[in-house]
């Protein structure tokens, strides 16, 4: 946790991409999140993944596209492929909860797209900081509408049962375009910076680099 905290401690105001590793090059979900990787970049946010292949590999490949700074908190697993060529900063772990940990800490907003229980995980683990209070104002876009429909089912028939509230899905947006996942992130952060000065790094906001 010390090595990450020194790795990452000044990496300026930062997007988390979350996403299956298991997407190939010429997918959908890899196109879009090249494409969410640079927007990023352009408007003056660093990108971090978990480091891997598929999604998280084409969110940094967007963000070295643009000279954005892009960083991978990888995991060390038996038998998992090597982290992606498209990183500034590789930090290890061995532990999934200094992972997220991380993850969250250097972050001031969630894309997640389509993946399996790791990725679902992370989304929930947002969620309940979110509800709880321990994480404020923190959106989180899901992207891949498709394929996240079912969940979103769920998540109304929760509010619809009352056990959770309709604040508590207020950040939470669903998309298909790479345009508004990044817009709804630049919205939040103007909104916050009108309230707070403790966003660095984004000199004007909303607007692309020179």
């Amino acid at each position: 946790m010390l090595r990450g905290m020194r790795r990452l401690h000044f990496v300026g105001p930062a997007v988390t991409v979350f996403g299956s590793a298991r997407v190939p090059e010429t997918s959908p979900e890899y196109v879009n999140a090249r494409a969410i990787g640079q927007a990023l970049g352009r408007a003056g946010f660093t990108v971090i993944t978990g480091g891997g292949p598929g999604v998280m590999e084409a969110a940094n490949r967007g963000a070295r596209d643009v000279a954005a700074p892009s960083i991978g908190c990888a995991i060390r697993l038996p038998h998992e492929e090597a982290a992606n060529d498209y990183l500034d900063i590789q930090v290890d772990f061995n532990y999934f909860f200094t992972r997220k940990y991380m993850l969250t800490k250097y972050s001031l907003a969630f894309i997640v797209f389509p993946g399996g229980f790791g990725t679902a995980d992370e989304l929930f683990e947002a969620l309940t900081l979110i509800q709880t209070g321990k994480m404020r104002d923190f959106p989180i876009v899901v992207f891949g509408e498709s394929f996240w429909q079912p969940l979103r089912t769920q998540l109304d028939d929760m509010k619809t049962s009352g056990m959770i509230s309709a604040h508590d899905l207020d950040l939470l947006k669903f998309t298909d375009d790479p345009a508004a996942a990044v817009a709804h992130i630049n919205n939040y952060v103007r909104d916050s910076a009108k309230q707070s000065r403790t966003i660095r790094g984004l000199k004007i906001l909303g607007e692309s680099r020179p």
